[in-house]
């Protein structure tokens, strides 16, 4: 039994491992860090789109949606800003910062959690 659960951790960790690589490969979250959002909110091929998906969802009264979308923004703003910048200092967590961080994130979680399955 050792043996099958040595091949299991090793197979799952080479899983992972292979996923980190591939997203290392295509630069993917230096892409999400360098995004212009000035520029990217003012590209007519994006915020049509954008605007379009935006009313069709207040059409469809799909407000769980909307609050989805609205919240991925903020995550995506909140992580550009200064505060979230000075959360590791040389190479340490800053244990004082990171609370608020998680507590605000849990808070999230749960009205999420509640948006889907707390309403009928």
């Amino acid at each position: 039994m050792a043996g099958a659960e040595a091949v299991a951790s090793s197979t799952s960790g080479g899983f992972f491992a292979k996923i980190g690589a591939w997203l290392q490969s295509t630069h993917v979250p230096e892409q999400v860090k360098d995004v212009d959002v000035v520029a990217l909110f003012t590209n007519p091929w994006f915020i049509i789109p954008f605007a379009a998906l935006i009313g069709y969802l207040i059409w469809k009264q799909s407000f769980n949606e909307l609050i989805i979308i609205v919240i991925f923004i903020a995550i995506w703003w909140l992580s550009g800003t200064e505060y979230m910048q000075s959360l590791v200092v040389d190479g340490e967590i800053q244990i004082k910062k990171i609370l608020p961080v998680l507590a605000g994130a849990s808070a999230v979680l749960a009205f999420v959690i509640y948006l889907f399955f707390g309403r009928s």
